[in-house]
């Protein structure tokens, strides 16, 4: 099978990075988020510390917001690690959906593996050996699969 690497956002597909700054922001829950990685983050704070959410929300740069929350992982909510491989679905879902230039690039892989290479994530990554978990690059996967099963459904019906 085919394996495309990814991590850093100026890299061959970097798109993929949740760092990956968006041509326009998304909107999750009736917010505006500059990337999929300000709303991964801001949720670990929504309901133990909003003001650090709303910190979070507004800053500019990914890598910032990365460094908000792991200075701050006391504060997280207490259901975190039950709730962020479902955060992250939202969160990359919502980042090609609404950017159908990103969706497009993304289906563009067709069937290859996607793996965030890094050795600096054995959760999100492959952990820089392939021995990580590689979550970022399986939710990936999962949702060019949806993707690809929306566009091929009828698309907008008319009644």
């Amino acid at each position: 099978m085919n394996e495309i690497r990814f991590h850093l956002k100026n890299e061959p597909h970097g798109y993929l990075s949740n760092f990956y700054e968006l041509p326009q922001p998304i909107e999750i829950d009736g917010q505006l988020w500059c990337t999929s990685e300000h709303y991964f983050q801001a949720q670990q704070f929504v309901s133990t510390a909003p003001e650090l959410a709303e910190a979070i929300r507004t800053t500019r740069a990914p890598s910032k917001v990365w460094r908000m929350a792991e200075r701050n992982r006391e504060r997280r909510r207490n259901d975190w690690d039950s709730v962020k491989d479902d955060v992250m679905r939202k969160a990359v879902w919502e980042k090609f959906r609404q950017n159908p230039s990103l969706a497009d690039q993304l289906l563009g892989t067709g069937d290859a593996n996607l793996v965030e290479h890094t050795a600096s994530d054995a959760y999100w990554g492959d952990g820089g050996d392939g021995s990580g978990l590689n979550m970022l690059g399986k939710i990936l996967m999962e949702v060019r699969a949806r993707l690809r099963e929306s566009r091929s459904s009828c698309g907008p019906c008319f009644e």
